[in-house]
């Protein structure tokens, strides 16, 4: 039966994509301790958001994830530390591209076809964009899907596309890091037009003998 994926919380898929990651780029340490599972989850780079989970909150994340059936633990015979494994690929039945680019998704967020295969090299050497958009499509063609691609936002000259392991999306442009940037600035030019038009009503409101 296929585990219930499409309500994991942001813990669960870092937990996740932190396994899968060094699984990949860092074979000989792979199974993960629980510090440096930790230490993988707050990494401070290639990382989106980067988080500062305390040890108990993954703990109870690798707890949640094993009752889904999406990790194990690890513990060989004369083994004193637990060690913790992902049963993503297995679970969900996934090959190696698309395992990697849910990583990449899970870890960083909604990224274009360009951003994916640069930056899933050590998981999978994917010829071009087109062989990118092929695993993707094959990822939204799941059922249930597995990712999706966005609406292409103004200026952008690629669609994005983000994972569905945490559930659908509603992404506009107010959910982007660069549209959160600016509302601040927007705020303070309604403020200062708010304040302009007051000063002018004033003005205008007054006699020629104020003057």
């Amino acid at each position: 039966m296929t585990p219930q994926v499409a309500d994991l919380t942001a813990i669960e898929l870092r937990v996740l994509g932190s396994l899968i990651e060094k699984q990949a780029t860092t074979p000989d340490q792979y199974p993960l301790t629980l510090n440096a599972l930790l230490a993988a989850c707050n990494q401070r780079t290639n990382r989106d958001p980067v988080v500062d989970y305390v040890d108990t909150e993954v703990i109870d994340a690798i707890g949640a994830l094993r009752d889904r059936g999406l990790c194990r633990l690890n513990h060989a015979p004369g083994q004193r530390t637990v060690k913790y494994t992902h049963s993503l690929d297995t679970a969900l039945d996934l090959d190696g591209p698309e395992l990697g680019l849910l990583a990449v998704l899970m870890l960083r967020g909604p990224q274009t076809p360009g951003e994916l295969r640069a930056r899933t090299g050590r998981y999978h050497r994917f010829s071009g964009p087109a062989a990118v958009e092929t695993s993707l499509d094959e990822l939204a063609r799941r059922e249930p899907p597995l990712a999706v691609r966005l609406e292409r936002r103004p200026g952008e000259k690629e669609s994005r596309w983000r994972h569905l392991l945490g559930g659908p999306t509603d992404e506009g442009p107010e959910d982007d890091p660069a549209h959160r940037r600016v509302r601040p600035l927007e705020a303070r030019v309604a403020d200062l037009e708010a304040e302009v038009a007051r000063l002018r009503d004033l003005i205008e409101g007054r006699s020629p003998a104020a003057w």
